[in-house]
């Protein structure tokens, strides 16, 4: 997926543990997980913004745009 999480990197920075970080979010350390984890399918702008509340930091601290292989690209095209 050309979409990258990185949440982990900012509950280092913080110090801070996935169930602290769902806690204080209002979110299930399950459903967390999914979203750290890049298994998500969408994520609200509500959380998003929870989120970045609870870590002090921007929606692009979290959320990154990686371009595909292009030959993996290439392939799955066939």
């Amino acid at each position: 997926m050309p979409i990258a999480v990185d949440i982990d990197v900012m509950l280092a920075r913080r110090k801070m543990s996935v169930g602290e970080l769902a806690d204080r979010v209002g979110i299930t350390p399950a459903n967390l997980a999914v979203l750290k984890n890049g298994r998500a399918k969408a994520v609200r702008f509500a959380t998003l913004a929870a989120l970045c509340e609870v870590l002090e930091c921007q929606p692009g601290d979290l959320l990154r745009w990686e371009a595909e292989d292009a030959e993996a690209v290439d392939l799955a095209e066939l």
